[in-house]
């Protein structure tokens, strides 16, 4: 510790003058007993009397904590203080717990080599977590996706709301057009995107990664475990942007931060000082460095989150804590869904069949109304088809009656609903019977129906029919089962018995 030379001085006479000791000096000027036993020792000729260390009941155990901590550096203090307390050990574990820290061996500082790169030849990539934002009843992951070239220092910082394989390359692309070119090696820490396994040397990459580096012709370079020094620019960048950037910073939302970061980048990132001549700015560095870029691929990649998904019996599919309509005729189908950051694509093979605005809440239903209203007229005209077959089979003669009404102009339905209420009250050969006759008369109506049927019961001299309505269970007993032929059932093995 270094202290200013009139607190020097201040001991100094105090000491040799006052003949104050060590203790009374400490403590009149609030230093430690060892800075002033230093500043005595430096300008004084005869050593400082020091006390001996009061004997600790920790002294017997040092030798056993010593042995342990050599075998097990980074055995915690609180194990360590387990293991000494079923050694006899009575002390307290928060005093034992700063011994420990200053008797634990230390590993040795290790010195690293400035790292230079030539002009366009590498580049940086990683992601940094800056909290979560709200969003409807859902709350997402704030993630920066930052890539510095490490040459120039040109920072470019786009916000995501996940850190999928999507957004990943979605990241490069926007960085790759900011940058106006590619560099030639890009390096990774060992993210899932990038790097799926790794045992030492042997380096599994993601495949999609891969065929996008071979699409943009350059490569892949992850780090070495717990080297944190190979990717330092980008380190320093994500640093950057928390302090230089957001904080404080507020927006609306995140197309609100993300063309605040672009102006950002192209301002005040780009007009520091560069690392390596403080007479340059980072803007002048990569614009030179820009013309040394890879060019930009032709054909641009295909980007976009593509999933598998199977309807249930709702014409919905459900993608990303979301459900999305589909036609009713998908129902039970597997296809395929391909969505960006607005916009959620449906496609059954190669056809879109629908498509809708991403939500980034959750437990939303997205609909079309086209889709809403196909199924509830799909849904009308089964239950009419349903109605016009009941009738069918009790009274086939309704299905002429119909046909002449619908020659007429008459309402079908309304129709077939009356014709349903005459059956319920009514035997259905009665009905049948009924209905031949109006069609004989030439009135195709449910009312010369209805007229039929009451002469029918007045000639028969029967009462007034009443409408019985029956619980669904009750009704469902009385339904009518057609009994089977007994010749379909197996025969007897033994005839005679």
């Amino acid at each position: 510790m270094t202290i200013a030379p009139e607190v020097s001085a201040q001991i100094l006479r105090l000491h040799e003058v006052e003949r104050w000791r060590v203790g009374t000096i400490a403590r009149q000027l609030g230093v430690h007993r060892d800075t002033v036993r230093r500043v005595l020792a430096q300008h004084s000729a005869q050593p400082v009397a020091t006390h001996a260390l009061r004997p600790s009941r920790i002294d017997p155990y040092r030798p056993f904590i010593l042995q342990t901590l050599g075998k097990f550096p980074t055995l915690s203090a609180t194990r360590l203080y387990a293991m000494v307390c079923e050694r006899g050990y009575q002390g307290s574990g928060e005093h034992f717990r700063h011994v420990i820290a200053t008797l634990r061996p230390r590993p040795p500082a290790e010195a690293y080599l400035r790292l230079r790169t030539l002009v366009g030849e590498q580049a940086q990539v990683d992601w940094g977590a800056f909290g979560h934002l709200d969003i409807g009843a859902a709350r997402r992951p704030l993630m920066a996706f930052v890539m510095v070239l490490s040459h120039s220092r040109q920072v470019f910082l786009r916000f995501f709301l996940d850190a999928r394989m999507d957004s990943f390359l979605r990241g490069h692309v926007e960085a790759f057009e900011a940058f106006g070119g590619v560099a030639r090696v890009l390096l990774y820490d060992n993210l899932k995107s990038a790097v799926l396994e790794r045992q030492g040397d042997a380096i599994r990459f993601n495949p999609t990664l891969l065929a996008f580096a071979a699409h943009h012709r350059y490569e892949p370079r992850p780090v070495a475990p717990a080297r944190g020094n190979e990717k330092g620019r980008v380190e320093r960048a994500i640093r950057y942007v928390r302090e230089s950037f957001f904080a404080a910073r507020t927006f609306t939302d995140l197309a609100d931060l993300n063309a605040q970061a672009r102006r950002w980048c192209e301002g005040p990132a780009a007009d520091r000082r560069w690392p390596e001549d403080h007479r340059r700015s980072v803007r002048e560095a990569f614009r030179a460095e820009r013309e040394v870029l890879l060019g930009l691929p032709v054909h641009p990649w295909a980007l976009g989150e593509r999933l598998a998904v199977t309807v249930g019996k709702t014409p919905y599919v459900r993608f990303d804590l979301n459900d999305y309509s589909v036609p009713h005729t998908l129902v039970r189908r597997a296809l395929a869904v391909l969505a960006d950051e607005h916009t959620v694509r449906i496609l059954d093979g190669t056809t879109e069949v629908a498509r809708h605005p991403r939500s980034w809440s959750r437990a939303e239903q997205i609909e079309q109304d086209s889709h809403v209203k196909a199924l509830v007229a799909h849904k009308r005209q089964a239950r009419a088809h349903r109605a016009v077959d009941r009738l069918a089979q009790a009274a086939p003669a309704s299905q002429t009656l119909l046909q002449r009404a619908a020659e007429r102009g008459d309402n079908l339905g309304s129709i077939t609903a009356a014709l349903l209420r005459l059956l319920e009250r009514h035997d259905a050969a009665a009905v049948q019977a009924a209905i031949l006759e109006a069609l004989d008369r030439g009135v195709p109506h449910p009312n010369a129906v209805r007229l039929a049927l009451e002469r029918a019961r007045e000639a028969a001299g029967q009462p007034p029919p009443v409408a019985l309505v029956l619980p669904a269970h009750v009704a469902r007993r009385d339904a009518p089962v057609q009994a089977h032929d007994l010749a379909s059932y197996d025969p007897p093995e033994h005839p005679h018995e």
